[in-house]
């Protein structure tokens, strides 16, 4: 980044224009926020979060009633230092009565308007109702304020034809469409009649070719001034060119590909195109999924009646039963892994885990929070259907950064773990969801087959999005146990040695929570997995969230269930048959690698504090981070040094230039890649503007349910970060990625408060 820009007022983009607003601009209106609009390159959970969000809704103000406001007659408590500060209020980052906009008690005391995280993951919960039959009628056409929103287009108005892209003006390769061709074949009047000038930002010279020694946009890319040049010819002529950074190895250079420099995981077009013909073979998840269909109509398989299992006659059934299943698994074609073949994997105190993050949580933040001291990564959840069925948008998500291979923090002190090689493990992991058995298997098969470099593959049952619970996945499978079950061992037997993980919620509903007992069934099997001798699921890990589905963010975590759950596991883990009856002995063969099931909180850490109190008095294995890295991706770095950091404007502004650098490597530096970078980097920023700076605090440790009042910066940059106008978001794009294009959209929605990504699940 370019560190002239400034922080004394002066508006880096138009220096006439100051960046500090009059007092009647300070209060900033109402949250506005990004639009979500379905799009084509959007993942499958993303679609079904938008449309979900497009009901029919009327313009919406919200009520002074859900404002925060600060009552100037607080009650004092005296500091250990003997000055005074106002008592601390539930639900309130109070701020120093320095950086309050207007004084505490005047008519304009009035606070940012309220983040309902819960009306952010979707539409309210409503009874399911069966849709009635429309066979034969014409299908209405959908209704709502968002179905006419767009994010517009951020291309050339004529494009460079791709036979021309990478190639010398003179020497292009051949076009199979010839004269039929819609995009330009002459190089010098898509330069200068269709590109957009090249921007100035990173000093004009292209975060790939800088990186890697050439760009694989080629004359696409709006930093082109830095790598072409023009050459003359033996006949006079002068021809343009393409030019590498002699500084940067062949190798490099090789290792530059259409899909981003660095990235592992990204399968190839063949593969996508067997999938999509249904011509990708998944031996073991078709042979076991045909095992599973004569396991349904076998007697005894719900069998939870006492006195059937005390009945002696019912023993050789069993025995017979046992010795068919035995057969069943020898007649695979390759017998699959047992869990305890898998490989060995590690959670611990210093291994904080960055959440799945639908959107937000694409290729470049998570580059950016390993960066920061994320030790564990997750994919953006991806629904297994889309993938075998070869959808790019699906696969995408798939994809890994380079630094997501190498190990994770281990500290051999801290405990010991059998047959753990720190040196073959990862960090990032895939997480699916799916409904049936079948779609499970065969995607468990097929990522084991297609991409190399998984840590784990993780079930997600926490998903609380209607359109994701109404089809049985996600969420939905909390009251699913009997299924849950049996996905959880069938992923296990075809996924090689790849650990099978769970995420799940403490339940469906409200002050019913079923998590304890889920846990106990995966942990030690239930009745009909000891029936036929299968004792546990073999699951590595499980991540429980502290939330019901119902609940979805209101109100706070309930780590005390979460401490519940963590003693069960740990019985398990420490005294094992010791504690299990002759009934619930767990057979060696069924149990997860080392025989030790980790288990992992969620919900609600933004700080170090929070981190470390639920290691000790929830005793989690590791603690799972997600809305608190959207909005203070450091919160990594101060779980590694143990402190807070007061991170000054300039430098928050780094991590933003950062994560542009990283968007430009992963999609491109050319028009679109610009565009996609810039509505990312707007994704998150709709998170990142609620972090209020630690110095301006009265309180600490921050809460990440509490809001503060209209607050201003320390100076003018700050108080722009923390801006909730999306107008402002743009403004910050536009100091690393130029004006935006004349057709790009970043439209807020009317209701303040109900635009937000689901967060993790």
């Amino acid at each position: 980044m370019n560190n002239e820009v400034q922080v004394n007022g002066i508006n880096p983009l138009d220096p006439d224009q100051s960046l500090k607003s009059p007092p009647e601009v300070l209060n900033l209106e109402r949250t506005a926020h990004p639009q979500n609009t379905v799009l084509a390159e959007d993942s499958a959970v993303t679609k079904a979060e938008k449309l979900e969000r497009h009901g029919d809704q009327k313009d919406f103000l919200e009520s002074d009633a859900k404002r925060i406001k600060i009552n100037p007659s607080a009650d004092l408590e005296t500091a250990n230092d003997g000055t005074t500060k106002s008592e601390r209020r539930k639900g309130v980052a109070q701020v120093k009565p320095a950086y309050l906009v207007y004084p505490p008690g005047s008519n304009r005391d009035t606070g940012a308007a309220v983040q309902d995280d819960d009306a952010a993951e979707g539409a309210a919960h409503e009874p399911f109702q069966q849709t009635p039959d429309t066979r034969g009628k014409r299908k209405e056409k959908s209704k709502g304020q968002n179905t006419s929103r767009s994010f517009g287009s951020s291309r050339d108005e004529v494009g460079l034809c791709s036979s021309r892209m990478t190639r010398p003006e003179f020497s292009p390769n051949e076009c199979q469409y010839g004269e039929k061709c819609r995009f330009e074949h002459d190089l010098r009047k898509y330069l200068e009649d269709w590109k957009r000038a090249d921007l100035c930002t990173f000093g004009g010279i292209c975060p790939i070719w800088k990186a890697k020694g050439r760009c694989n946009v080629g004359w696409k890319c709006r930093f082109l001034a830095s790598h072409m040049e023009e050459r003359q010819t033996a006949d006079g002529k002068k021809e343009l060119h393409l030019t590498e950074n002699p500084e940067i190895d062949e190798l490099s250079k090789r290792e530059v590909t259409s899909t981003g420099i660095g990235t592992l995981n990204d399968i190839s077009t063949g593969a996508k195109s067997d999938l999509m013909k249904r011509r990708f073979k998944t031996l073991k998840a078709d042979t076991y999924n045909k095992w599973l269909d004569t396991q349904t109509q076998r007697p005894g398989e719900q069998r939870d009646d006492p006195e059937f299992n005390q009945d002696p006659q019912t023993e050789n059934v069993i025995a017979e039963e046992k010795q068919e299943k035995e057969d069943n698994r020898a007649s695979h074609n390759s017998p699959p892994f047992l869990p305890s073949e898998k490989r060995r994997i590690y959670f611990g105190p210093e291994t904080p885990v960055l959440a799945p993050l639908t959107t937000q949580g694409n290729l470049p933040f998570r580059r950016l929070c390993v960066g920061l001291g994320a030790q564990l990564t997750y994919s953006e959840m991806a629904m297994s259907l889309p993938l075998i069925q070869g959808q790019r948008s699906e696969w995408a998500l798939m994809r890994a950064h380079e630094s997501e291979a190498t190990p994770p923090a281990f500290n051999p002190q801290n405990t010991t773990v059998k047959g753990y090689d720190n040196s073959r493990d990862l960090k990032f992991g895939a997480q699916i969801a799916a409904n049936k058995p079948w779609q499970a298997l065969k995607t468990a098969e097929t990522l084991t087959k297609l991409c190399p470099h998984l840590r784990l593959m993780d079930l997600n049952c926490g998903c609380p999005i209607d359109l994701v619970y109404r089809t049985g996945a996600g969420s939905a499978l909390l009251d699913s146990q009997a299924k849950l079950d049996k996905i959880i061992r069938g992923m296990n037997a075809v996924s090689n040695d790849i650990p099978i993980t769970v995420k799940i919620r403490m339940g469906t509903k409200d002050n019913k929570p079923t998590a304890l007992k889920l846990v106990d069934r995966l942990v030690y099997g239930g009745q009909d997995a000891q029936v036929y001798g299968g004792g546990g699921s073999g699951v590595a890990a499980i991540t429980l969230h502290g939330r019901s589905r119902q609940q979805r963010y209101t109100k706070s975590a309930d780590w005390e269930y979460i401490a519940e759950c963590a003693a069960l596991i740990k019985r398990f883990n420490e005294k094992g048959d010791e504690l299990a009856d002759t009934v619930r002995e767990a057979d060696p063969s069924t149990q997860p690698a080392g025989g030790k099931v980790y288990f992992i909180g969620n919900g609600d850490c933004y700080s170090h504090i929070d981190y470390q109190r639920h290691l000790s008095e929830a005793k989690v294995d590791s603690v799972m981070v997600a809305r608190g890295a959207l909005i203070k991706p450091w919160v990594f770095e101060e779980i590694e040094k143990g402190q807070y950091l007061d991170k000054s404007a300039t430098e928050r502004l780094d991590l933003i230039e950062q994560f542009v650098r990283y968007g430009l490597e992963t999609w491109g530096s050319d028009e679109i890649g610009v565009g996609t970078t810039r509505r990312f980097l707007l994704e998150w920023l709709s998170f990142a503007y609620r972090y209020v700076p630690l110095g301006i605090l009265e309180h600490l440790p921050p809460n990440l349910q509490d809001r503060p009042p209209a607050w201003r910066g320390r100076n003018d940059l700050e108080t722009l970060l923390g801006s909730d106008n999306y107008k402002d978001w743009i403004k910050i794009s536009e100091m690393f990625l130029g004006p935006a294009h004349k057709d790009f959209r970043f439209e807020p929605k009317h209701k303040s408060n109900s635009y937000e990504i689901e967060a993790e699940g």
